[in-house]
Formats: C-alpha cells, sequence, structure tokens
C-alpha cells in the first residue's frame, strides 16, 4: 500500500542525506526521493527554519546544523513512538474483530436472538 509522506518525513529524509558531511542538490534530490521542484521548497525551508546551511567551502554543498541534528533526533523519538502506537492500535483492532467474530456474530445468528426479539415486542405489545 502506497502511502505519501509527511512533511515532517521529507525534511528528516534531507536531513539524513546531509548529516555526514554535506551533500549538493543532486544528491540531497536522489537520496531523499524528491523532484526538483520539491527539493528547492523543502530544503529552502528547512534553511530558513536552520536546519540545514550552506557550506563555508563554498562549492554549494549543504550541511546539517545543531538545530538540524536536534530535530532529527527528535524525529526519530517521535517516529518509533508513532510506531509502537499504530502497533497497540492494530491489536486493538484485531482483539475487537475477534470478539465480534466469536461473540456478536453468534449471538446475531443464534435463536436465542430470534427469541429475544419476540419477547421484547410480547412486551411491547402487551404495554
Amino acid at each position: 500500500m502506497s502511502q505519501y509522506r509527511s512533511r515532517l518525513q521529507i525534511i528528516a529524509d534531507i536531513l539524513t542525506v546531509v548529516r555526514n558531511g554535506g551533500a549538493r542538490k543532486t544528491r540531497i534530490m536522489y537520496q531523499a526521493n524528491l523532484s526538483y521542484k520539491l527539493l528547492n521548497q523543502y530544503l529552502g525551508y528547512a534553511m530558513e527554519i536552520d536546519l540545514v546551511s550552506i557550506s563555508s567551502d563554498d562549492k554549494g554543498h549543504y550541511v546539517i546544523t545543531p538545530k538540524g541534528f536536534e530535530f532529527l533526533d527528535k524525529y526519530k523519538k517521535y517516529s518509533q513512538r508513532k510506531g509502537e502506537l499504530e502497533e497497540q492500535l492494530k491489536d486493538v483492532a484485531n482483539e475487537k474483530a475477534i470478539l465480534e467474530k466469536i461473540y456478536v456474530a453468534k449471538w446475531a445468528n443464534s435463536e436465542s436472538r430470534n427469541s429475544f426479539a419476540k419477547k421484547n415486542k410480547a412486551v411491547e405489545s402487551s404495554a
């Protein structure tokens, strides 16, 4: 199942590419799997909020800033927690499905349901 990446994931992908010694736009674009237009948009935003900067070596390399390292660390924790919660939600949904399959479906198809309905009609009509 294909799923779009969030803005946070795209920024984290860019920072992951540049964190080890920096990178030029082409390398970031390919490794972060972005079009040139999206690369410029997200790279500009990352520079604006001081997550990356242009290297002082004047060769067009982008490097991660201390704030960018902090973002990556926090994003990693967030991503792990999100994954754990998604697993728990999946487990809860499975438990619900099992309960419904075992108990509710049997009740819905049973004779007791029919007799329950008949008793309710009798009580309603006598009232």
